[in-house]
C-alpha cells in the first residue's frame, strides 16, 4: 500500500532569527554587554505576553550569573527590546509612590515625565498586561507603566503584580539583525 505523507517544511536552521527563539536555544546578541562583549544565553523561559490585540513573547536565560531578557515585537518589523541591567529597581529608586503610579494612569499625559539618572524619561503609556508561560494554559495579569528615554534608546518599564511590589527595569533596544539563534536540542 501506497502512503501519501505530508511532511512539514524543514526549517532553514542556518537562518533562525530572534523571532524563530525557543526553549533550548542559544542566543547571541553581538556586542550588547556595558564591555561591548556579546550577551550569550541559553533560553530557558518564553512567555507570551498581551495587552489589547497586541501580542509579543519574551525570552530568557542566565549570563553572568544574571538573568537578561528579550522581548521580540513581530508585525511589519520585528522590534526587539533587550533586558540586560542586573539591577532592581523600586518607585523609591524614582521618587515615586503608589499614588504618583495612579494618578500617572488615570492622566495618561505624554507629557508627563520622570527624572532619573541625569535624563529624562517620558511617559508612554500604562495599561494591564497578560503573561502566559510556554507550557501553562493560564496566565496572570499585572499593570505596567512605559517610559522612553528622552532623545536615547532605553525604556523603562514599571510593573506591578496584585500582591508584589511595584519593579522597575531597563531596556535598550536591540538591532534583530544583532541576535544569532542556535538552535538546541
Amino acid at each position: 500500500m501506497f502512503w501519501d505523507k505530508k511532511t512539514e517544511p524543514q526549517q532553514d536552521l542556518a537562518h533562525l532569527g530572534v523571532k524563530d527563539a525557543q526553549v533550548r536555544d542559544t542566543l547571541s546578541v553581538a556586542g550588547a554587554a556595558d564591555d561591548f562583549s556579546d550577551i550569550d544565553f541559553t533560553v530557558d523561559r518564553r512567555d507570551v505576553y498581551e495587552a489589547g490585540s497586541q501580542q509579543w513573547f519574551e525570552v530568557s536565560g542566565s549570563w553572568r550569573d544574571r538573568r537578561v531578557f528579550l522581548e521580540v515585537h513581530q508585525g511589519d518589523n520585528v522590534e526587539v527590546l533587550g533586558n540586560f541591567d542586573a539591577r532592581r529597581l523600586t518607585l523609591d529608586d524614582f521618587g515615586l509612590a503608589e499614588a504618583d503610579m495612579a494618578e500617572l494612569d488615570q492622566r495618561q499625559n505624554q507629557n508627563d515625565f520622570l527624572d532619573f539618572e541625569g535624563k529624562f524619561w517620558l511617559y508612554r503609556f500604562s495599561r494591564e498586561i497578560g503573561i502566559f508561560s510556554e507550557g501553562h494554559s493560564t496566565g496572570r495579569g499585572f499593570y505596567c507603566w512605559q517610559f522612553a528615554e528622552q532623545d536615547g534608546k532605553r525604556f523603562l518599564s514599571i510593573r506591578k503584580f496584585e500582591g508584589e511590589p511595584f519593579a522597575a527595569a531597563i531596556w535598550v533596544a536591540v538591532d534583530p539583525s544583532t541576535v544569532t539563534v542556535f538552535r538546541g536540542a
